[in-house]
């Protein structure tokens, strides 16, 4: 069953989407961790799993939301990736995982960065 939130809010300034839920969850997302995560064939692949994006996210910020029917957002980011539908169960997902998926994509993007020296 998809839970959708009562109030989405974009802070443009802190780079940062909140949601509040019907019960009582409030959860707080970076642009960087939505970015390197986004559920977009480019970003994952075609093969299942999360898999991050290896560039450097922590600068990208969000443009704008736009509700898909009652259970997804599409992310626009300042660079210019707009193909990911964010379901927000998927949002939960992400928040829930936030720190071991913040802690992988930064260590992909470190080993990434070595690799190209």
């Amino acid at each position: 069953m998809t839970v959708r939130p009562v109030e989405i809010r974009l802070k443009r300034a802190e780079r940062r989407l909140e949601l509040s839920f019907e019960d009582g969850r409030c959860i707080a997302l970076d642009a960087e961790l939505l970015r390197a995560y986004s559920p977009s064939a480019e970003v994952k692949g075609h093969l299942p799993g999360l898999r991050p994006l290896t560039a450097d996210c922590s600068q990208v910020g969000i443009i704008h939301l736009e509700p898909v029917g009652l259970y997804a957002l599409r992310i626009v980011f300042d660079d210019g990736h707009d193909t990911g539908l964010f379901s927000f169960d998927y949002l939960l997902e992400l928040w829930e995982r936030r720190e071991e998926l913040r802690a992988r994509h930064r260590e992909a993007v470190a080993k990434a960065a070595e690799g190209r020296r």
